[in-house]
């Protein structure tokens, strides 16, 4: 279900980003620095569907190779009830031809090197016990079984893998669009500003840094939960990042709510399941607000605003709550 949904949603994407840049690279178009804009914010709005994936295809891998582990612990315990039964056969062929039995029998046996080559002849010794005969075919019937869901587990992680290839070269197939983008607005820019000083126009142009001060003041779990987002304020935003120094926007999430004893996944969409749906008008601070179809996420500080870690082209920061096309909200 995932990989159909998450490929089918990559290749629309694709296409999407594909036609939103060709207008703008084509030989007679000569786009605004609002139309750049808007096509840039398109393209991280798209990326932040990839990055999403990215996140969940990641913990299913985990989750995959961990089913992997855990079948090779189960199947421990049923080796060594195989070794030893395999060890008890042994010890009656030896005791049989001390007695006096016959050599011929006992070391179609005794000759067997591997445990495949055990089972060919072990029907063939009358003398093994039925414990011992019950502790092989458990063992058997619980092998046959393993090797199926190991060969299953196998191409499910070999899927997963294969899908995690497509969604990076899918993201990085949206980034360099975006970079063209923005060297396109640069340019643009720039012939803007060369024109402002040939008119001798005066513009003043302030840009200030304000300290964002202490964060809202907010009591338990939820208080913890902002005030680790408070505190990253600033710090870059990373692919599939998720702390201590980057972030994306789900990364942040997770660990701000890790920080206040609540484990969520590292993901919008999974964070979207995990979560109570609350209205907007039941919103408090530590709340989660969820974008652009469960492609973004950020938490609630109050007085309508979010923290969030964006895309890329910025750092993780505070926003007014309408910064995107709002999806829902939830409470931890």
């Amino acid at each position: 279900m995932f990989i159909g949904r998450t490929a089918l949603r990559a290749w629309l994407i694709g296409l999407t980003v594909a036609a939103v840049v060709a207008p703008a690279c084509a030989a007679h178009a000569d786009p605004t620095h609002e139309e750049i804009q808007a096509q840039i914010d398109k393209g991280n709005r798209d990326l932040e569907l990839i990055v999403e994936d990215y996140n969940k295809i990641n913990g299913d891998l985990e989750a995959t190779q961990a089913s992997i582990t855990k079948l090779e612990q189960d199947l421990q315990p049923l080796q060594a009830s195989m070794d030893e039964a395999r060890k008890g056969a042994d010890q009656v062929a030896v005791n049989a031809y001390k007695s006096g039995g016959s050599l011929g029998t006992w070391s179609l046996m005794l000759g067997a090197q591997s445990t495949d080559g055990f089972f060919d002849r072990v029907g063939t010794l009358e003398q093994i016990s039925r414990n011992q005969q019950a502790d092989i075919a458990t063992y058997t019937a619980a092998k046959n079984g393993f090797d199926t869901e190991k060969q299953r587990l196998n191409e499910q992680l070999a899927a997963q893998s294969r899908q995690k290839t497509d969604i990076e070269a899918r993201r990085k197939q949206i980034e360099g669009n975006i970079a063209k983008l923005d060297d396109m607005q640069k340019k643009a820019d720039e012939a803007a500003a060369k024109a402002a000083a040939a008119s001798k126009a005066k513009t003043t142009k302030t840009t200030t840094t304000s300290n964002p001060g202490p964060p809202p003041a907010v009591s338990g779990a939820a208080g913890k939960a902002v005030n680790y987002a408070w505190a990253q304020l600033g710090k870059k935003y990373v692919f599939g990042a998720a702390g201590p120094n980057t972030f994306d926007c789900s990364g942040l999430t997770m660990m701000a709510w890790k920080a206040a004893g609540v484990t969520l996944p590292h993901n919008a969409a999974q964070q979207w399941g995990k979560v109570k749906h609350i209205t907007r008008s039941q919103l408090a601070p530590g709340d989660l607000v969820f974008y652009n179809g469960l492609g973004h996420v950020g938490i609630y500080i109050g007085n309508n605003q979010i923290i969030h870690a964006p895309n890329s082209r910025t750092v993780v920061k505070v926003a007014p709550i309408d910064i995107d096309s709002l999806y829902g909200y939830g409470r931890v």
